[in-house]
């Protein structure tokens, strides 16, 4: 059978693409890279980066270029035929993953490149590679004896399927439940563009009147807008406890087991790489230097925020109290609430905002913000094998018009379509020759889609997400660095790989920036200065409660991993209930079950390191205020991030990356302004 997945030259084949694809592709890049990697093993002569390290990237960067398409249709067009592909291939590359951490004798080989006289006159970029893989086969257990190497190779296998079930169980269960409504009166103090939403989903569904379901922008529609508490109340159980024993489908994809699994599997792999713990492990890794210094760092922003996000509670808790007569204040009125305090103070509400942000617009803008800051042109172009017809794609172009990468969008969500919002790698840059390959990045959201002939509204909310999502790409795109295992993200220290995202962030609050991607839908008005007030004023409007929040979720992720027992399991619910009563300020009702769709934890790669989020805002707050103090489109100081920052992806440490750009350590205080903390 011809295999779309097998044609490397040019950008993968989409629409040709099918799940029957997958499996045999994927089983034969792997089978003749084994070939390949013996043969260079075998190959006579001392291992030189020329003739070992450079092959292994080429055949690394086949696989990669097969699955990068794998993964991504399993995200974006989730059926059981894609579901039985990805899994199929899951076990595959885990086996081959652990293979290869596990090759002794490929270990040596790089040992004896790190160890000859040769390795003075690689560059530092080849010579990190080199050490980066030297820790990882470490990490990976190249060194163990026989049983214990056997063990962490089927531990491995293991979790590689346990994350994947863990986000099946996750989506089956928010596809599963949904509320038909016959008429909108039910619907009431929800915006117009949201009934029209939930109308969209009853049609799509073949049903009359209107359909809440459990995606995205229905459940954030109906827990911020609706004024029948009992719907909020409904929609919120079900949300709050899917894939769970709780709530409407109790048991039913319960991932109790599999969450267990994980901790006690990532465990036991910890220790067998003698580790006291998986925390120990995964800031291996990273920038902060050990777990107590995540912990420090983390207790002391609950301290600086909890007394604020307490006070802004019980400023709601009046609130709700004197406006409605609701006493007590339960979890389901928070973000109702909320909005109409943020209505009252700041006479501003994210519906108020939308009809200036038409997603064309705000993509249009956000471009010709890059543009302006690194000298780079972006445009529309040109790939005929799309997935679904709301896809675009574009490219990035130096000055000199030379190609410099690509990139997917693909923004609006869909019942087949994974939830949240991602950039992933489609294509890595790499040297190939005398030429460059060109980078290629997915960047995914799931914004409400176009309504009608009018273009799809935006959030300001969902505005800082896309600009987020574009900062990955960025960093991805951008990266001048020419091998694969340290080019754009690859190779980043996962607390720092947020640093370009959230950087991009701070631009969706500049006056001059929205100005450049808000013109209001129906008569191309921009953003009037006195709605602009109102949104400044309102921007860090309960920022201490959404800090409190992320600490909340970060201390339970490092505390799941740090304090694991193997006789008492997990105690999933226990240490959230833990943490909560030392940080939150809100607490949810006992049958949440929150842990159960943490996919950033237990089905991504933020384990043991979901304090990231936060470190990383250090960085890049510090990082924007060079901006602030020297001029928002400086120039000068717009091409030192460029070529400190993103060209250099994970070429040296991120704290070099940092300190060449900024020339001192982080600070902290930049965050705790930009949030309104410190005052």
């Amino acid at each position: 059978m011809d295999n779309p997945l097998l044609e490397f030259n040019g950008l993968p084949r989409f629409s040709a693409i099918r799940p029957e694809h997958a499996e045999p592709a994927i089983t034969g890049v792997i089978e003749d890279n084994r070939r390949r990697i013996q043969a260079l093993l075998e190959q006579e002569g001392t291992p030189t980066w020329e003739n070992l390290v450079e092959p292994l990237e080429v055949l690394q960067d086949r696989l990669d270029r097969v699955f990068a398409p794998i993964s991504h249709l399993n995200s974006v067009k989730d059926s059981e035929g894609w579901r039985n592909a990805f899994n199929a291939c899951l076990p595959k590359l885990s086996e081959y993953g652990t293979e290869l951490g596990h090759n002794h004798a490929l270990y040596e080989a790089f040992h004896e490149i790190a160890a000859s006289a040769d390795y003075a006159r690689y560059s530092p970029a080849q010579r990190r590679v080199i050490d980066n893989a030297l820790r990882d086969f470490k990490l990976a257990g190249v060194t163990l004896g026989g049983e214990d190497k056997a063990r962490f190779k089927v531990i491995m296998q293991e979790l590689s399927r346990l994350g994947a079930k863990f986000q099946e169980n996750l989506l089956d269960a928010t596809r599963a439940w949904n509320k038909p409504l016959g008429d909108a009166q039910a619907l009431n103090g929800l915006p117009e563009s949201a009934i029209a939403q939930l109308r969209q989903y009853a049609e799509r569904e073949g049903q009359e009147g209107y359909l809440v379901t459990l995606e995205f922008p229905s459940y954030h529609a109906v827990m911020t807008y609706a004024d029948d508490r009992e719907l909020r109340r409904a929609v919120y159980e079900a949300y709050t406890t899917r894939a769970s024993d709780q709530g409407p489908h109790g048991g039913r994809w319960d991932n109790t087991s599999v969450m267990e699994d994980i901790l006690r599997l990532r465990h036991e792999a910890a220790r067998i790489l003698g580790y006291a713990d998986y925390a120990e492990q995964s800031l291996a890794t990273k920038m902060a230097p050990d777990v107590d210094a995540v912990n420090e760092f983390l207790l002391d922003l609950v301290q600086r925020s909890r007394p604020v996000a307490q006070s802004e509670l019980d400023e709601l808790t009046d609130f709700a109290a004197q406006t409605d007569g609701i006493k007590p204040l339960e979890a389901w009125d928070i973000a109702y609430y909320s909005e109409k305090l943020r209505v009252a103070k700041h006479a501003l509400s994210q519906e108020d905002l939308r009809p200036y942000f038409p997603a064309p617009r705000v993509i249009e803008g956000m471009f010709g913000l890059v543009q302006r800051l690194y000298g780079v042109q972006i445009a529309e172009g040109h790939h005929g094998e799309l997935w679904h017809p709301d896809v675009k794609f574009f490219e990035i172009r130096d000055p000199d018009g030379r190609l410099r990468g690509q990139f997917f969008t693909d923004l609006y969500a869909r019942s087949d379509k994974r939830g949240g919002a991602w950039m992933a790698d489609c294509v890595g840059r790499r040297l190939v020759g005398a030429h460059v390959q060109t980078p290629v990045a997915f960047l995914v959201c799931n914004f409400t889609p176009p309504l009608g002939d009018q273009p799809a509204q935006l959030t300001h909310d969902e505005v800082v997400t896309l600009f987020h999502e574009f900062g990955h790409g960025l960093h991805h795109m951008l990266t001048k660095v020419d091998y694969l295992p340290i080019s754009g993200i690859n190779g980043v220290e996962w607390d720092a790989v947020e640093l370009p995202s959230q950087f991009m962030e701070n631009w969706c609050w500049q006056r001059e920036v929205l100005d450049l991607i808000s013109a209001h839908v129906q008569t191309g008005d921009r953003l009037p200065d006195e709605l602009f007030a109102r949104m400044i004023d309102a921007k860090n409007f309960q920022s201490g409660m959404q800090m409190v929040r992320q600490l909340e979720f970060a201390l339970f992720d490092l505390r799941l991993h740090s304090d694991y027992d193997p006789e008492k399991g997990g105690r999933v619910q226990e240490v959230i209930d833990a943490i909560r009563e030392r940080v939150a300020v809100v607490y949810p009702p006992a049958w949440n079950r929150f842990p159960h769709s943490f996919s950033h934890i237990f089905a991504g790669g933020y384990a043991a390191g979901y304090y990231s989020y936060k470190w990383a805002e250090v960085l890049s707050a510090d990082a924007f205020a060079a901006f602030e103090e020297r001029g928002l489109f400086d120039p000068a100081i717009g091409r030192h991030f460029l070529e400190a920052i993103l060209e250099q992806g994970g070429s040296r440490d991120a704290r070099d990356s940092f300190i060449a750009f900024r020339g001192r350590e982080p600070n902290i205080e930049p965050l705790l302004r930009h949030s309104g903390i410190a005052a």
